[in-house]
């Protein structure tokens, strides 16, 4: 499930893993997955120009294989 790679991912990003959560809403073939996090671990998720949360969109993608169309949002 690309729900449960975002979660692990992200678990290993954060200082508080705690206070990580990931929800996935699926809509038909899309899913929404939603990552919320303490606000000093936002930085961490997002990276420098937002590359750490643009390679977890692409990981969450190819979890998918193709099975429809995944995106992830940071949630505050």
């Amino acid at each position: 499930m690309p729900r449960d790679l975002v979660h692990y991912v992200a678990q290993n990003l954060v200082e508080d893993p705690e206070a990580l959560q990931t929800s996935a809403d699926r809509g038909g073939r899309n899913v929404r997955i939603e990552i919320r996090c303490a606000p000093g671990d936002a930085g961490r998720i997002i990276g420098r120009n937002g590359r750490i949360i643009n390679a977890i969109r692409t990981l969450a993608r190819a979890a998918a294989d193709g099975r429809g169309r995944v995106d992830v949002h940071l949630l505050d």
